[in-house]
């Protein structure tokens, strides 16, 4: 295989980038239209991305830490460490982070998907009613990335949910348009005490995974992105779709996790991993050391 030959980056540091956006604006366009893109899939076929969309959605708490995601400097260190490492296909994040990376020269040669809706804002008497405020098919597509992933909470007692499965529908027939994955994060959801709560069983999970495979007027392009619950076996079954693994906000110790991402990793229409804070801020604080664990686990 002939070597790539890398774009150079815009910026180097953290106030270049400022610099950049404040100065020269259109620079974000140029290193869009410049990357060195690659396939989705490649090689054995497996992905490991990693994810970053949480902040736009006021989700910046990882565990007990209420505001672990607060330092944008500090989420992209985390993010350029895991990019770093050759077994990371690439990543998924809202559009801003994106951008940043871009000029960073963080994305050559990954795999990139953006973030489409992100207004169901966490905490949010609106929630459910989560509209299209990232990426669009279009952007995405100009952008020359692989596809958009689209949260889809279904939450029978709101009414919310008809208009984010409408959005959703439309968001996968204009990737399908453009050739691009539409990435189907799907929930069964209700509010307890307040709150909003996604129920990890494995019927409600089967039940969001056959709601939402029926969106749109194609499903050529869609891929799923499902939680690993008990039973995955049986919610593997519910699907013929594609599928990555989330890895949620880490509630259990880290063997625990990676001893059920890796029983997972056995199904056959399991393609891989795209996880976020699990990897990106783990309990020792060692990215790189997260990182490599999952990586060693999707190969």
């Amino acid at each position: 295989m002939s070597e790539t030959t890398l774009t150079p980056a815009a910026a180097s540091t953290y106030a270049e980038v400022t610099a950049i956006r404040a100065s020269d604006p259109q620079a974000i366009e140029r290193a869009w239209a410049t990357r060195v893109t690659r396939d989705t899939i490649r090689g054995n076929g497996r992905l490991m991305i990693v994810a970053a969309d949480h902040p736009a959605r006021g989700a910046l708490s990882v565990g007990t830490n209420a505001t672990a995601m607060n330092s944008r400097t500090e989420l992209l260190d985390r993010l350029r460490t895991a990019l770093e490492n050759p077994g990371v296909d690439g990543v998924l994040a809202s559009s801003e982070i994106l951008d940043d990376l871009v000029l960073l020269g963080a994305l050559e040669d990954k795999v990139v998907f953006s973030s489409m809706n992100r207004g169901g804002l966490a905490g949010a008497s609106f929630e459910l009613d989560d509209k299209m405020t990232g990426a669009t098919a279009a952007s995405t597509a100009k952008a020359r990335m692989n596809g958009a992933k689209m949260l889809t909470r279904v939450a029978l007692d709101d009414p919310g949910t008809l208009e984010t499965l409408t959005a959703c529908a439309k968001a996968i027939d204009e990737l399908a348009a453009e050739q691009l994955i539409a990435m189907v994060e799907p929930f069964l959801s209700s509010r307890v005490d307040g709150k909003v709560k996604n129920d990890l069983s494995a019927d409600a999970v089967i039940k969001s995974i056959h709601i939402t495979q029926g969106l749109g007027s194609t499903s050529a392009y869609t891929w799923m992105k499902l939680p690993v619950v008990d039973e995955m076996e049986r919610v593997m079954d519910a699907t013929t779709l594609p599928t990555l693994l989330l890895g949620g906000d880490p509630q259990t110790a880290p063997e625990e996790t990676y001893a059920s991402w890796a029983k997972a990793l056995e199904i056959p229409a399991v393609r891989g991993l795209i996880v976020g804070r699990t990897l990106l801020y783990p309990q020792d604080g060692d990215v790189a050391g997260a990182v490599g664990t999952a990586v060693d686990m999707v190969r």
